[in-house]
């Protein structure tokens, strides 16, 4: 009884796996998910989404592991659950197609061939045995396996090729799980992470960007060199860093990268992310991160985009600034000594809010080395800090500092499975939608005054292109038969 039952539940798990409503059920499932991470930004930090969403949805998102979704269980259970289906529907329908592929003797039924109308006929005064010896070299040359049967009406001749191309479709099943698979393997043992480090000095490990753990990279990263240009508005044009690869303390590999072109070494990828300063010396540092107090002035310029008027107002850290014209009001909530933009360090900034007389409250961010940043805005006033005031502001503009790199540490073990998934259904649907099983019969029927041909054929795919070719076929075979010679073969001169 025992046996009985596991043999039953198997049964059913079985042919869970082979529903096709199940495949359409999650394959509609991951595109639902995949818009879903498209649209939420993936990754990013915990002020951004408080920002964007709320700290409601926030935590639902945390929750629901949507803020770092490709990674989370359910999305893997996904993946995994269609790698087990492709799997398991392959199994249970190749058995009948190999059957088909594969047989002892293939079977052929000269009624099947006579009810086809792509079928091609002409007649020769020519016996059959003289006109089967002459066709079954031609035949033999277009088709893999032909063989003849002799009947009493005449004699017939029966080709095929292409039995195999019926394991496009698993071909292309096969890509898909390796597509899958390195999917789940890059999603498991995987990692992302980041570091930086200073002009000059070497680092052996990263932060993981997940979890926060420091992961050992088994060689050291050097930044030998940083070089920096802006555009004229004072935005960053480019940034570029001179690494080399140390393993074992021996130099193997330099390079230098910026954005989009990284550095490889064993499987893992380097990018150029970020940069920022550090100065020299530690008191000049340690002033440089010293916030400006509360009770002192801070001289902003208001630039009106409409009437191209200036103003000059002094605001201090938390209290409320009321913007000529009415445009709004403005208040600086604090200093930041390493402001952040789209993920790239900006140096010293004021972070304000800008609450516009009609709309939605907006953050504003006012950098000290950039005067016309805030024009990015679009804004009807172009804010920033006086120029004056940044000999007075909290940082150590003339200490002498250096660069250091951020850079952006990634590893995908699954990427190779990935890439051959790809290359496999290039080859799958090559096969799939260009190859096909194709089935040839010649009959040659003796009549009263004359021999009659018959050439008909069959393909599971391209049926136009069969038609064609049977045409071609008989046009071969008639002037075979009418003693001119087969042009498809080589000239005794070539």
């Amino acid at each position: 009884m025992r046996w009985r039952w596991v043999l039953k539940s198997s049964n059913k798990l079985w042919h869970f796996f082979t529903s096709v409503k199940l495949t359409v059920i999650l394959l509609l499932s991951l595109a639902v998910t995949s818009i879903i991470g498209t649209l939420i930004k993936q990754n990013a930090t915990q002020d951004f989404y408080i920002r964007a969403y709320g700290e409601y949805f926030y935590r639902l998102f945390s929750l629901l592991d949507i803020i770092d979704m490709y990674h989370s269980w359910w999305f893997q259970l996904l993946l995994i659950l269609l790698t087990i289906n492709i799997v398991v529907c392959s199994i249970d329908r190749l058995s009948a197609t190999w059957k088909i592929i594969f047989p002892q003797n293939p079977p052929f039924k000269i009624d099947r061939f006579r009810k086809l109308s792509n079928k091609e006929k002409f007649s020769v005064k020519r016996n059959p045995d003289e006109l089967k010896q002459l066709f079954e070299p031609m035949v033999a040359r277009t088709y893999r396996y032909n063989r003849s049967e002799t009947a009493e009406d005449g004699v017939y001749l029966f080709a095929e090729k292409g039995r195999w191309t019926r394991l496009g479709v698993y071909i292309v099943h096969l890509s898909v799980v390796l597509l899958l698979f390195g999917g789940l393997v890059g999603s498991f043992f995987g990692f992302e992470g980041f570091v930086n480090i200073p002009e000059g000095e070497a680092v052996d490990s990263i932060r993981v960007r997940k979890t926060g753990q420091i992961k050992p990279l088994g060689f050291e990263i050097k930044c030998d060199d940083f070089d920096l240009s802006f555009y004229p508005n004072g935005m960053p044009k480019e940034y570029r860093s001179t690494l080399t690869i140390l393993d074992q303390k021996q130099a193997v590999l330099t390079k230098d990268i910026i954005v989009n072109d990284p550095l490889r070494y064993k499987g893992i990828n380097i990018f150029q992310s970020s940069y920022g300063k550090m100065a020299l010396e530690p008191v000049q540092a340690k002033e440089a991160h010293t916030p400006p107090p509360a009770e002192e002035d801070i001289r902003l310029v208001f630039t009106s985009q409409e009437s191209g008027m200036v103003y000059r107002l002094k605001a201090r850290v938390g209290q409320p600034l009321d913007i000529p014209e009415g445009v709004g009001q403005f208040v600086i909530m604090e200093y930041s000594q390493a402001a952040d933009f789209m993920g790239q360090n900006i140096g010293e900034a004021y972070i304000a809010a800008f609450t516009p007389s009609q709309g939605e409250p907006q953050k504003v961010i006012l950098p000290l080395k950039f005067p016309n940043f805030d024009k990015m805005r679009r804004g009807k006033m172009v804010i920033s800090v006086e120029p004056q005031h940044q000999a007075d502001a909290p940082a150590a503009q003339n200490a002498p500092e250096r660069y250091y790199t951020g850079l952006q540490v990634t590893s995908d073990p699954g990427v190779g499975l990935v890439y051959a998934g790809f290359i496999i259904m290039i080859i799958g649907c090559f096969i799939t939608f260009f190859m096909s099983h194709q089935r040839l019969c010649v009959e040659i029927i003796l009549g009263q005054n004359k021999t009659r041909i018959i050439v008909s054929g069959t393909a599971n795919k391209n049926k136009l292109g069969m038609e064609n070719k049977i045409k071609n076929i008989a046009q071969r075979l008639k002037r075979l038969a009418e003693g001119e010679k087969d042009q498809s073969e080589p000239s005794e001169e070539s």
